[in-house]
């Protein structure tokens, strides 16, 4: 079972906090009718800046060397007054190229300022950011409510664009995916919100559910184990730690977990479920069915404990109590009607499948 972690909807008054907090499975009904399903811009740039035209030496303003205009060089014979040797002779100073005066030569990085530099329209105010969280909260919580998991993966992604450090937009966006079946990609956004809240449950809960439904039940108890030294008292880390354990062939031990799940939240359907389940695999049939029994009468309405009921009865020659359970059964999930569904996705102990299979062959 999948545990959201969100809580846009408490934008209103602070620019987000969005929380861990738990929420039931996305495929669950309400709690009288529990089903247990597979896993509980700135402007364009411009190509062409436009600068002040650079000056070269060649588009000078003064004149050159060969236009200057210099005094008369006087010679001993143009003198009148006295005689003046060549080596006498007064000039006014020769102007040499470098010494011409020009205007400075503006180049290429004194050019006004590219559109790179120049200012770009100003971000998101705070009020603004608020509202547009407040807006894409409320439409991945629709989304997600309405089982569109495709659209609110792309929500979950703007999100994610505002607000890159929050570790419960990863794990939801985690979330979505795993329900599309993109589990690989589920997997990197839950280690994503575990690198950026290491202490934070809910990561390690929904990373575990990915890893069961690929068949790592090492890894994923792994996760539990972590996600019980986080939060000792989380009984969906007990109940799903059971389901691992079931998967590695441990029944007993999964039984334990169940019973420390259903010790910490009585309610639990579901943890009472995956008991009886698991009492029917070690052997312990009458027990299992009494069990099946009182649940059903709590939850009149849950699909899983009915089918399961029809198999167990039917195997003790029960067949008409049987039969009416199926016919409850298959009026709110059809999906029992399919025993693959129930063996890899649901994921039933393989004597409770068998007996499910038994009855299914005769009818």
């Amino acid at each position: 079972m999948i545990r959201w972690i969100f809580n846009l909807l408490c934008v209103l008054l602070v620019v987000i906090s969005i929380g861990f907090v738990n929420i039931w499975p996305v495929m669950a009904q309400t709690e009288m009718q529990p089903i247990i399903t597979a896993t509980e811009t700135p402007e364009p740039s411009v190509s062409e800046t436009e600068t002040q035209p650079i000056i070269t030496a060649t588009e000078t303003p003064e004149p050159s060397v060969s236009e200057t205009e210099t005094q008369p060089i006087i010679t001993a014979t143009e003198t009148a007054e006295s005689s003046v040797t060549a080596t006498e002779t007064e000039t006014e100073p020769i102007t040499t190229a470098t010494e011409t005066e020009t205007e400075p030569i503006i180049t290429a990085t004194e050019a006004q300022p590219s559109v790179t530099e120049t200012e770009t329209e100003p971000s998101l105010t705070e009020k603004e950011l608020e509202e547009k969280i407040n807006e894409l909260g409320q439409k991945v919580v629709d989304a997600t409510q309405n089982g569109d998991f495709a659209t609110s993966e792309t929500y979950w992604t703007q999100l994610i664009e505002l607000l890159p450090n929050n570790a419960a937009l990863w794990s939801n966006r985690g979330n979505a995916k795993a329900s599309q079946n993109k589990l690989e990609e589920a997997i990197a956004d839950y280690n994503k919100s575990m690198e950026l809240a290491p202490k934070a449950p809910d990561p390690y809960l929904n990373r575990g559910l990915v890893l069961e439904a690929l068949g790592r039940f090492d890894d994923a108890r792994a996760d539990y184990n972590h996600l019980l030294e986080l939060s000792p008292n989380d009984p969906m880390a007990y109940n799903n730690r059971g389901n691992a354990e079931g998967g590695l062939g441990q029944w007993q031990n999964a039984i334990a977990d169940y019973e420390k799940a259903i010790e910490l939240a009585p309610n639990f359907a579901f943890a009472r479920a995956n008991y009886a389940l698991a009492l029917y695999q070690t052997g312990q049939t009458e027990v299992a069915i009494r069990t099946m029994r009182n649940i059903i009468r709590k939850y009149p309405q849950f699909p899983d404990m009915r089918a399961a009921l029809t198999a167990a009865l039917w195997e003790q020659g029960q067949q008409g109590e049987a039969e009416s359970n199926w016919v409850a059964t298959v009026g709110l999930d059809s999906r029992y009607k399919e025993i693959e569904w129930v063996k890899n996705i649901r994921r039933w102990p393989p004597a409770m499948v068998a007996a499910l299979e038994k009855f299914l062959k005769i009818e």
